[in-house]
């Protein structure tokens, strides 16, 4: 199901507080953000990306910040990162999927086999991975989330982002069958039902903007652009959301 334009329904009463949240593609300016917002709201973070020089340079402010290097497009890595979580800090509670990339073509016929094993590894392969391997912490956890960032390229494709467009639809309906698993695991179990405690939810976007852009772009007006920090919030809100109300949803985060 989705959510109308604007923020998830459901309560906005608590925080991350006390919570170990994994942010996936951490050295981004989204992933920066996030990783800020969700420590100043108390939470664990921990940092993930390939670059450890990148994520150093992004993250030296927020103290709290566990900076791990893995390379998510390598199953055997992120299987070895999601034991090395369930070791250190009994598993994890959220997982922010924030890895992705552009690449377009001119029409249908140009759309490169270079462009879509770039497209399909970064915006899909990943975030099997980690989903897969981290599927059974979050459903685990008394407050588990799960999100990713898609595209209105979803409801709106265009020839020349054929490719872009079917990669985000991917993944989006990937993470609408974790709901589905998480939902038939708890709430929607025949035996013994329980209340909803784990949530798999999609923000979706035109696309995203930060301070850095904005400097080295004045002229541009980012019409339709969120923020970055708006996302950053809308991640942190969703901990404090009952599951029930936001596992499955399309958040719309459009400017």
């Amino acid at each position: 199901m989705s959510s109308e334009p604007g923020t998830a329904p459901g309560r906005d009463t608590t925080s991350a507080k006390g919570l170990t949240v994994l942010v996936a593609g951490a050295g981004s300016a989204s992933g920066t953000a996030v990783c800020q917002a969700l420590d100043a709201a108390g939470a664990k973070v921990v940092a993930v990306g390939r670059d450890a020089a990148r994520l150093e340079n992004a993250l030296f402010g927020p103290n709290n910040a566990d900076l791990r290097t893995c390379d998510l497009a390598d199953a055997g890595e992120v299987a070895a990162l999601a034991s090395d979580m369930q070791e250190s800090y009994g598993g994890i509670d959220g997982l922010i999927h924030l890895v992705g990339g552009w690449r377009a073509g001119a029409g249908i016929t140009t759309q490169s086999e270079e462009d879509w094993d770039f497209l399909e590894t970064n915006i899909l392969g990943t975030l099997r991975n980690v989903s897969r391997s981290f599927y059974d912490q979050l459903a685990a956890s008394p407050n588990g989330r799960l999100a990713i960032v898609s595209a209105t390229a979803v409801d709106t494709p265009t020839a020349g982002g054929a490719g872009y467009a079917a990669a985000k639809a991917a993944a989006d309906a990937w993470v609408r069958a974790i709901a589905a698993g998480f939902r038939r695991a708890q709430s929607g179990r025949r035996e013994n039902p329980e209340p909803q405690r784990s949530a798999a939810v999609v923000f979706v976007v035109k696309s995203l903007v930060d301070d850095g852009q904005r400097r080295s772009s004045p002229e541009r007006t980012f019409k339709g652009a969120t923020d970055v920090a708006d996302l950053a919030g809308a991640v942190v809100r969703l901990f404090g959301q009952e599951a029930g109300d936001i596992n499955g949803q399309r958040i719309y985060l459009t400017g």
